[in-house]
């Protein structure tokens, strides 16, 4: 079975919102490295057919052919490039089960160092370009009566640190938009998974030591060991059991979750205000 089935009325609604890995076709964005790669990774071991997305082409076409995988290189701060993406891979490799958007990129420095490039580079990618490629994807998944969207967001969406402000302000844009959008789609056979996480071992991990006062702020929540890095692999398979259960939350580590809940408490209790308005 290649994914899951359309949704039958005699089946549930949490029923038609899984989705099974083995077989679906999923579409990764930031896949050359880092989480992407990881994520990509544990999709394709649980039989997906990975579609990987990444500005850097050789470093992708390498990380896929190691899963056989599909390279795409693409800069997707690009406008021109990011135009009906969904639409050309699906013409070319059929229809896209899940997409991830997992994209993203951090400029940690104080925010009176932030030139007009920094802020608009950093908002497109880690805002602009997931709403624009859950734009191509969800009419298509509805259409089709399937699929799945994760959003990699993360807990500076909820609280965020100095000299992180376009970084937090972006990936609190995204969440905002993720939860209303979940709300606008209940009932519909398209799953959304929100994905919010703490300091991972990377390459952008690495560039807040560049910066004295967020290096601090982390620094003194690892002490008191309310924020201890979590390792890729752990969110990879997070993520990719995320889609398969229909996790409409994840939130690692796992004690930090009082953050995004209490930042989505407003949205939840709008949720239940209105659950009896027909959309």
């Amino acid at each position: 079975m290649t994914g899951r089935p359309p949704c039958r009325s005699t089946e549930t609604l949490d029923y038609c919102l899984v989705m099974f890995l083995d077989g679906a076709r999923v579409l990764v964005t930031g896949a050359s490295r880092g989480i992407g790669e990881a994520i990509a990774r544990e999709a394709a071991s649980r039989g997906a057919k990975v579609i990987g997305v990444a500005r850097s082409a050789g470093v992708l076409t390498t990380a896929m052919q190691s899963i056989h995988g599909v390279a795409v290189p693409c800069d997707l701060s690009v406008e021109s490039e990011r135009i009906d993406l969904v639409g050309r891979l699906e013409s070319i490799h059929g229809p896209i089960d899940v997409l991830i958007n997992n994209a993203g990129v951090d400029d940690t420095k104080m925010f009176a160092n932030a030139s007009s490039h920094d802020v608009q580079r950093v908002i497109t990618l880690n805002q602009v370009v997931p709403i624009e490629l859950m734009r191509q994807a969800v009419p298509l998944m509805r259409s089709r009566g399937r699929g799945h969207v994760v959003n990699i967001s993360s807990l500076a969406a909820a609280g965020g640190f100095a000299g992180m402000t376009l970084y937090c302000s972006s990936k609190a844009g995204l969440s905002g938009f993720h939860r209303v959008l979940r709300h606008e789609l209940k009932g519909s056979p398209v799953g959304l998974s929100l994905v919010e996480i703490g300091p991972i071992p990377t390459d952008m991990l690495a560039n807040v030591k560049n910066v004295r006062a967020a290096e601090r702020m982390f620094a003194r929540l690892r002490h008191l060991q309310l924020l201890p890095e979590v390792p890729r692999e752990r969110v990879a398979r997070a993520v990719c059991d995320a889609v398969e259960r229909n996790v409409p939350n994840v939130c690692l580590p796992k004690r930090a979750k009082i953050y995004p809940v209490l930042v989505g408490l407003p949205q939840q209790i709008v949720n239940l205000l209105t659950r009896d308005v027909k959309r």
